[in-house]
């Protein structure tokens, strides 16, 4: 005769987020948009990479012999380029005048990752203290129908995720 088993008991349970399995997409990067200064300043067609590093710094400690440590040494930002559809609109171009002036007017922008709907912020990043230190026109062809870019490249102090 066979002996009857205990049931066995349900696993625990796990947290929503570490569910083996769940489906998780990825943010696109054509859904997004920016803010300089808690505005949207118009619609970017492109936006470089955001790039942060940290150097390290090599050191010997006296008695141990051949080996080298590291150290996190300064921080450095990457610019950042910036690239829409050339419009009549004045408040980019009198924002890189500043610069020319010497002057530089720092402002906060704000990179938004959208969600799929192209409405509902997923994601921010924070440049913080920007201020311009390009302006470019891209070229202008007779006999093309594309349309007109201008490009604007960003310097910044901090970053952060928001």
């Amino acid at each position: 005769m066979a002996e009857a088993k205990a049931p066995e008991a349900p696993p625990p349970a796990q947290d929503a987020g570490a569910q083996p399995g769940a489906l998780v997409n990825p943010l696109r990067g054509y859904n997004f948009t920016l803010l300089i200064d808690g505005v949207n300043e118009g619609h970017f067609l492109f936006c470089s990479e955001l790039h942060v590093k940290v150097e390290a710094l090599r050191y010997r400690e006296g008695g141990a012999g051949p080996v080298v440590r590291r150290l996190p040494g300064p921080i450095s930002h990457g610019d950042v380029v910036l690239r829409c559809g050339f419009t009549q609109s004045p408040e980019l171009w009198t924002w890189f005048l500043a610069t020319m002036s010497g002057v530089p007017l720092r402002k906060n922008v704000s990179i938004l990752m959208l969600d799929d709907d192209g409405l509902t912020e997923r994601l921010r990043w924070n440049l913080n203290e920007c201020w311009p230190s390009e302006w470019k026109v891209h070229p202008l062809d007779a006999l093309g129908q594309d349309i007109a870019i201008a490009s604007l490249t960003l310097v910044y102090e901090s970053l952060s995720r928001g």
